[in-house]
């Protein structure tokens, strides 16, 4: 992992804490003793691989990252107080973001940006008279789900949805889980903006426009907007027909298309109930102002409360193994945190091209 940049003048440390403090300000913090927030605070940093500053300020960066922790901890201790009394059917941790601040949490993990272009939606998933869906779908137990990825740094979410939501297709369609690659879209896909954001759709659009995706094996993810690669461009070993939205703001048409294969979806992600996210059934505070990229994989229920299941792209370190189990059915037509707002997925009718397997295209045989 890279080093930490080097901090923020020491003039903004007192507004960067103050900050911080309004944003987790929940509840009557359960207070920890110093020495116990700074064991917890090394142990975390060893588990997690953070390396000290190599700068200037290096002293002052560490307590800074130590009092974000220890407010991070606050607000963590807090709400699993209330969730111990019933409040919410979900708990905090220390996760991989336990040392950043809301602001810069946002800054580096989320990258959603709605396309400027409206989009009509497809009536393939249009729930019907006689729809007999099935009360749970998991398509990790069906093989079409590849291991959890870690974005890390880059804003590149929207890349990593639309990847999930191909390869998925891609299994069920073949019969082959293939591993696709993010960075490919994260260089080459000129709509978007590589780290600084982009839409799944667009995404989409690239590869039928570019017949096709290389595989993560052979186009790797750097963690950082990259020079698109013509050749490894031209591996098209997966491919896809076309794309299409499912009805917005309706989410038994979501269920009906999760259902029948792995979706992208867009959630606002922007709460520190989601940064520090690690089991249960998510059903925090959370607004409409889609910013973060996400795959739908699922679904189900448990003790009478319906959930889908959200493979996120933050490590495995993050929620329940990478995955977030997100409130179902919430009388809201747009879904907890939006998910149902800006669903897409990609549409396959058939097997790859063999040449395209093979790293060969059409211009290489001109």
């Amino acid at each position: 992992m890279r080093s930490p940049r080097c901090p923020v003048p020491a003039a903004a440390l007192l507004a960067l804490t103050v900050a911080l403090a309004a944003s987790v300000a929940v509840a009557a913090p359960l207070e920890r003793a110093d020495e116990e927030v700074r064991r917890l605070y090394e142990a975390w940093r060893s588990e997690h691989r953070r390396p000290r500053c190599n700068c200037s300020k290096a002293g002052e960066e560490d307590r800074l990252r130590l009092e974000v922790f220890r407010a991070n901890l606050r607000y963590i201790d807090a709400h699993n107080a209330e969730a111990d009394a019933g409040l919410h059917t979900f708990r905090l941790g220390l996760t991989p973001f336990a040392d950043l601040t809301l602001e810069e949490f946002v800054r580096r993990a989320l990258g959603f940006r709605n396309a400027t272009a409206p989009r009509v939606a497809s009536t393939r998933y249009l729930p019907r008279a006689g729809d007999d869906l099935p009360d749970a779908v998991d398509w990790r137990l069906q093989g079409a789900v590849t291991e959890v990825k870690n974005q890390r740094q880059c804003g590149g979410c929207w890349a990593f949805s639309a990847v999930a939501a191909m390869e998925g297709i891609n299994k069920i369609v073949t019969g082959n889980l293939v591993s696709l690659s993010e960075q490919e879209l994260i260089d080459c896909d000129s709509q978007d903006s590589g780290c600084n954001g982009g839409d799944m759709g667009n995404a989409f659009e690239f590869v039928i426009n570019n017949g096709g995706i290389d595989t993560e094996a052979d186009y790797p993810f750097i963690g950082k907007d990259g020079t698109c690669d013509a050749i490894r461009e031209n591996k098209k070993v997966v491919s896809i027909d076309s794309y299409e939205m499912v009805p917005p703001n309706n989410e038994k048409a979501l269920q009906k298309a999760v259902a029948n294969q792995p979706v992208s979806v867009a959630i606002n992600a922007n709460s520190p109930a989601f940064q520090h996210y690690t089991s249960g059934i998510f059903n925090g505070v959370c607004g409409l102002q889609l910013d973060h990229g996400v795959t739908a994989v699922g679904y189900g229920s448990e003790g009478g409360r319906d959930f889908w299941i959200v493979k996120n792209s933050w490590g495995p370190g993050w929620g329940e193994g990478g995955y977030i189990r997100m409130a179902r059915n919430v009388f809201l037509p747009t879904g907890k945190c939006g998910i149902a707002m800006d669903a897409s997925y990609p549409v396959k009718n058939g097997p790859n091209n063999p040449m395209a397997k093979a790293g060969i295209s059409k211009m290489a045989l001109a």
